[in-house]
């Protein structure tokens, strides 16, 4: 009838319209179809992460040392560091071919190590550093040699025993222009504990003391920590050392020229009594704070060396003992007459007492002061018609206030 009919054999998939005319196929899905979305992604991303974590547990903490393996001529200006990529830091020991060791401190990761302080110059130093898991590895580099250096030529001795009013002192042997970071390289310290201050006379000169006389018993440290410091451009100190000094009894003297006599005591009370004679009106004494500075049983004095052209040169000066670096001395004198002292001033400047040619003769003056005396004894003189002794002339800071000392320090 001309009508055509969709076979409905069994060997034909079904089919139907949609009310939207799409021809759906209805019969077997695939199983594919079947699964959720999430089946063939997780499935990626499980393997992806598991290729990533099988790659990282492959891989091998590597350390790195700066200065680098093998450097010659290492700055030695900045601190060493330890870094470690894909691991933590187990360890770290850096040792000096000086037998020194540099301390160091890890970050929070422990991925870096830096040493506290810098190398020292002209040192090789072996770097031994291990990451968690693995074995150490070292590294050596050396430090180059600084070009000009400076040391600090220090009183008193090490180890020696001096009076109250020794000061420590240090001569630089290159004038100094950054003195704060010389100044912070040293500390004097003090048991029983005093505060101790340092003041610059100069570029070359650097003294301690507290604000008043050491007591009687002190140990004090000097603790020089100069190598490497730039105490001006391209010069290096070469120190680091510590020095202990320690203080005697207290003696102090006052000499009343006035008087013409000297007062000894000891931890306050009289131990001597000596008459004495000075500088003349022409050659007045200084007056002020002094302290010993050197002791010789016998010495020359010549007065061409202290501006006075020949009016001395006695080659024999018994139990000369200095107190200014201008030339003032306390001393025998054994070609005066007796009757002098006491009664008259009559040297060119320096306190005299009597004594015998040879200083043998233990009854005289000279000798018994002398013998009773250390380096760093106080000596003070009053009445001399002359003003206060510089205080750089010698060891004489205590004719500083505290005050003035302390503004003389750097820091």
């Amino acid at each position: 009838m001309g009508v055509s009919h969709i076979s409905n054999r069994s060997d034909q998939p079904s089919q139907r319209w949609s009310r939207r005319g799409v021809l759906t196929v209805l019969g077997v899905v695939p199983a594919a179809v079947l699964t959720g979305c999430s089946g063939s992604a997780d499935a990626s991303e499980e393997a992806k992460a598991s290729a990533s974590a099988k790659v990282a547990a492959t891989k091998k903490p590597v350390v790195s040392v700066s200065p680098a393996d093998g450097t010659n001529k290492a700055a030695f200006g900045d601190p060493v560091e330890v870094t470690v990529t894909d691991g933590t830091l187990a360890s770290v020991k850096v040792t000096g071919n000086d037998g020194s060791t540099l301390a160091g401190t890890y970050n929070d990761a422990k991925t870096k190590w830096t040493s506290t302080r810098n190398p020292y110059s002209g040192t090789k130093y072996t770097v031994t550093a291990q990451a968690e898991g693995v074995a150490a590895e070292t590294a050596t580099f050396t430090t180059k040699s600084p070009g000009e250096t400076f040391v600090g030529y220090f009183t008193p001795e090490a180890d020696s025993t001096s009076g109250v009013g020794m000061p420590v002192s240090i001569n630089f042997t290159h004038a100094v222009s950054d003195r704060a970071a010389v100044e912070k390289a040293i500390t004097v310290t003090a048991e029983p504990a005093v505060e101790v201050v340092g003041h610059w006379f100069s570029d070359t000169r650097l003294d301690f003391r507290p604000q008043t006389y050491w007591a009687a018993g002190t140990t004090i440290t000097l603790g020089l920590r100069l190598k490497d410091v730039e105490g001006q451009d391209g010069v290096y100190g070469t120190q680091s050392k510590d020095v202990t000094f320690h203080i005697g009894r207290e003696q102090i003297s006052t000499v009343d020229l006035a008087a013409k006599e000297m007062v000894v005591k000891r931890g306050g009370a009289t131990h001597a009594t000596y008459p004495v004679s000075g500088g003349d009106a022409d050659h007045t004494t200084w007056s002020g704070i002094m302290v010993i500075s050197e002791r010789f049983k016998e010495t020359r004095m010549e007065s061409s060396t202290v501006g006075l052209g020949d009016e001395y040169d006695i080659s024999d000066v018994p139990h000369a003992q200095r107190l200014t670096t201008s030339g003032t001395f306390i001393h025998g004198n054994y070609w005066a007459s007796t009757s002098v002292f006491g009664s008259q001033n009559t040297s060119h400047g320096c306190v005299g007492l009597h004594d015998a040619k040879g200083a043998d003769d233990s009854s005289v003056p000279g000798y018994k002061f002398y013998d009773s005396s250390l380096l760093g004894d106080v000596v003070i003189v009053k009445n001399s018609g002359e003003e206060t002794v510089d205080p750089a002339n010698g060891l004489n800071g205590w004719n500083l206030s505290w005050e003035d000392w302390k503004t003389g320090s750097a820091l």
